[in-house]
């Protein structure tokens, strides 16, 4: 009772923007209520589509894939690590998550925050802040379950090391998080399951923050 529900994802739509060369979303038509009487839609959209999650196989090809990611990853306490607003190009260092050390504990689910979702269209893929290649590697040796993120990527120049270093570690990272101002407090219950697609690199997910 009490609880507030905060939606944390990006629309999917046909006119939502992408990572440049990514598939677009396409919606068609294949059946109506008028000639079959219901209505069903064809969905075609590439696995990492709006907000969404990184399975280590997204940038290893020996690595797991989406539908083995234990669900107990992606499910329960987190933490927030509010950063205020950081521009473009903002590093994202050790010295910014070494005040939230306690909670950032073997099996942590941890979502950082940069006022990044408020740019809008091909811009918000360009120059975001990132995470540095040392914080990504402590954050590995810290064993954490989840990494999210309100950016594209946790990295935009060294895009691969970081990635390559968080999905080595078998940490889950989330993509494309919004709205993560409205949890208005530092410990929420995170909901961000993939679908079950089976040997996929990734899937788009309806991220949610239970508050209260």
């Amino acid at each position: 009772m009490g609880s507030r529900v905060v939606d944390l994802s990006r629309e999917i739509s046909p006119e939502a923007p992408v990572y440049p060369g990514d598939p677009v979303a396409e919606f068609t038509v294949h059946d109506t209520i008028a000639g079959s009487g219901y209505n069903l839609t064809r969905v075609c959209l590439g696995s990492h589509q709006g907000t969404h999650l990184d399975a280590p196989s997204h940038f290893a090809e020996a690595g797991g894939t989406v539908d083995r990611i234990a669900l107990s990853r992606c499910v329960g306490p987190a933490s927030l690590v509010d950063l205020g607003e950081r521009g473009p190009g903002a590093a994202i260092t050790l010295a910014d998550f070494l005040p939230y050390e306690s909670a950032i504990e073997p099996g942590a689910r941890v979502v950082y925050r940069t006022g990044w979702d408020r740019v809008s269209g091909p811009s918000y893929f360009v120059d975001y802040p990132s995470l540095t290649l040392e914080l990504a590697r402590w954050l590995a040796t810290r064993r954490i379950a989840l990494i999210g993120m309100d950016t594209p990527g946790p990295a935009a120049a060294q895009w691969k090391e970081v990635h390559q270093v968080l999905l080595a570690a078998e940490i889950v990272v989330v993509e494309s998080l919004t709205n993560l101002a409205a949890l208005g407090a530092d410990r929420f219950f995170l909901v961000a399951a993939p679908l079950k697609l089976k040997g996929l690199d990734g899937s788009p997910i309806r991220a949610v923050g239970v508050v209260g």
